[in-house]
């Protein structure tokens, strides 16, 4: 058992503790407070003038399946075969010891959802991943966690330069109800049929109708956020928005759904027509009408290791910290549908947790040390 003393410890659930007390033991946190109760034996860590915050989290990357620095043959994100593979999985061409995830622990960041690309209208499954191993299989905390989907320029880019469908915003629309309608009649058929041929595009896209996993779609422009939520309506599925670049244009309309989004990568430039309005407003204005929302790199679209800096730039425009901080932690672990074990400092969650040498937003801080299930698997 150790024990963490008077550190400022943020709990990633809106509390700052100016001189608390993190008690972990085997893998776990065992308890957090500035009135926790010491056992004799307990290994004593003095964090005096340190900050302690949950392990943070990036809700949206492609992190070894689109690997920095190796070119095409680390570039397994976008199946362009077809603009619709549902029947791929981005746990399949996962390289877990890319140079991304070592960035992802010197920064602090322990949990990890990685997906497909945005080329395709349907792109397949995605996975939540711890961000320390070499077996991808063993660093899973959810599997599947989503399908993803993109609307907008990226599949009318793709394929439209192909001379086939989707060329047009209506394409890429009636190609995801086509597909959509597929599964339907594939779930009515296994009703009647137990024994009915298995179809795997199909048989992944039926979770989502099953609300076994959310739909998560790449969604830049106010119109293919509309739209989405259109087919959300349609087909009574559950939905997250990924990237959400002009949703402070529609925010009163986005505050009446039932869903969940995520921002960014606002770091990035403007390389496309759906980012003229890229800022921070975004941001701000969401958070402003009570959606929950988390930030993203998109990795490696901006680096894994510019997240904390993305929460900073939030704050700096008018997001108050502690809710800044939801957007890394318990909001992004929400997101991602693992907030019963990670995402905040809690007894019985994961041991996963950052310790700085100072504030977090201040430029000289430096990452001391990141722990995943309670073992030090970076140190400064």
């Amino acid at each position: 058992m150790k024990a963490y003393t008077n550190a400022t410890i943020i709990t990633g659930e809106g509390t700052i503790l100016t001189k608390g007390t993190l008690l972990v033991e085997n893998h776990k946190i065992v308890a957090v407070g500035e009135q926790v109760e010491i056992p004799s034996d307990a290994q004593l860590i003095d964090a005096t003038g340190k900050f302690i915050t949950p392990g943070i989290i990036d809700v949206h990357t492609h992190l070894g399946v689109h690997e920095e620095g190796v070119g095409p043959a680390g570039a397994d994100f976008n199946e362009t075969s077809d603009p619709v593979t549902p029947f791929v999985r981005a746990l399949d061409g996962i390289n877990p010891v890319e140079k991304g995830f070592e960035d992802a622990r010197r920064s602090g960041v322990t949990t990890v959802q990685i997906m497909p690309g945005s080329a395709n209208v349907i792109g397949g499954e995605m996975v939540v991943l711890k961000t320390v191993g070499t077996i991808v299989d063993e660093m899973v905390i959810r599997n599947p966690s989503g399908m993803k989907a993109a609307l907008g320029e990226n599949p009318k880019r793709v394929y439209g330069s192909k001379g086939k469908a989707p060329v047009t915003r209506m394409g890429v629309a009636a190609l995801f109800r086509q597909e959509f309608i597929k599964a339907q009649n594939y779930l009515n058929a296994l009703e009647k049929d137990k024994h009915h041929a298995r179809d795997l595009g199909l048989e992944q896209l039926a979770k989502v109708l099953k609300k076994e996993i959310p739909l998560r779609v790449h969604a830049h422009r106010a119109d293919d956020i509309v739209t989405i939520i259109r087919l959300k309506q349609e087909f009574g599925i559950d939905l997250t928005i990924e990237h959400c670049t002009e949703g402070h244009q529609i925010s009163d309309f986005l505050a009446k759904q039932d869903i969940r989004v995520s921002v960014g990568p606002t770091m990035s430039t403007r390389s496309k027509v759906e980012l003229a309005d890229k800022g921070w407003h975004t941001v701000k204005e969401l958070v402003d009408k009570g959606i929950s929302v988390s930030v993203t790199t998109d990795h490696p679209v901006v680096g894994i290791e510019y997240l904390l800096t993305s929460l900073a730039n939030a704050v700096k425009h008018g997001v108050p910290e502690e809710e800044a901080w939801k957007m890394v932690t318990s909001n992004a672990a929400k997101h991602l549908g693992v907030e019963d074990r990670v995402g905040s400092l809690e007894k019985g969650k994961d041991a996963d947790f950052v310790v700085w040498t100072g504030h977090p937003f201040a430029l000289e801080t430096k990452v001391e040390s990141t722990f995943i299930n309670g073992e030090m698997v970076y140190q400064g």
